[in-house]
């Protein structure tokens, strides 16, 4: 890759992007609230179960597609991809999420006047913005490579879910990085896995984490939108 590719992909995952990523837990806070996340170890299951059976089953594959489609300026795929994945946030705290951070990201790439106008026409007809569809399109506009990308959105997810951990498990700074370590071989498998999935095998069957998501949005206290 060359390195403004990595600086590019570098900016784009960082943990300082103003999307507010660091507001949402994605579930992890009702676990918290439950018992089932309560250490390092519980934590590390946590996030690896998140990551081979949630993420890379639906929403690193639907990025992957809107990668390519974004690339090949196929209008009909960005929002057929678009529609799909908003299709598939199953309580409204998720649905929240993904528009909030896509319409924030969504405009910090036009305001930078990243892409060309073609790539913009395409950002621009889609009536509601998810986050992988503007991520999507500000990977392509910045010319990273796909591969690059998708791991790059998969260590910025899997990097919130351990800054959860550290500030309300709590864990320490050192646990927390040594747990973001341990992960690099998982996401590395992950990226593997949702770039080899067809169409058909899509699934975001995840019964259990939508009902933490439906409990968090009563639960009595709460740091996190979701």
């Amino acid at each position: 890759m060359q390195l403004s590719a990595l600086l590019h992909l570098l900016q784009l995952t960082s943990p300082s992007l103003p999307i507010g990523a660091y507001s949402y837990s994605q579930g992890l806070e009702t676990a918290l609230e439950q018992g089932i996340v309560v250490d390092s170890v519980s934590a590390r299951v946590w996030i690896v179960n998140m990551l081979h059976h949630v993420m890379v089953r639906f929403e690193a594959p639907v990025f992957v597609r809107l990668l390519r489609a974004f690339s090949e300026r196929d209008g009909r795929a960005v929002t057929e991809w678009t529609e799909r994945f908003l299709a598939s946030r199953d309580s409204s705290e998720f649905l929240a999420e993904t528009i909030q951070m896509g319409y924030s990201l969504g405009k910090l790439a036009t305001d930078l006047k990243l892409g060309d106008e073609s790539l913009l026409t395409l950002l621009q007809a889609q009536e509601t913005l998810p986050l992988p569809t503007a991520l999507a399109y500000a990977a392509v506009a910045l010319d990273i490579p796909h591969d690059a990308a998708l791991l790059g959105m998969l260590f910025s997810w899997a990097e919130n879910q351990v800054l959860v951990c550290v500030k309300s498990v709590p864990l320490g700074q050192v646990a927390g990085q040594r747990l973001l370590l341990s992960l690099h071989p998982e996401l590395n498998a992950a990226a593997q896995v949702a770039q080899a999935l067809t169409d058909d095998q899509l699934s975001n069957w995840s019964p259990g984490l939508s009902l933490l998501s439906i409990q968090h949005e009563t639960q009595y206290s709460r740091l996190y939108r979701s």
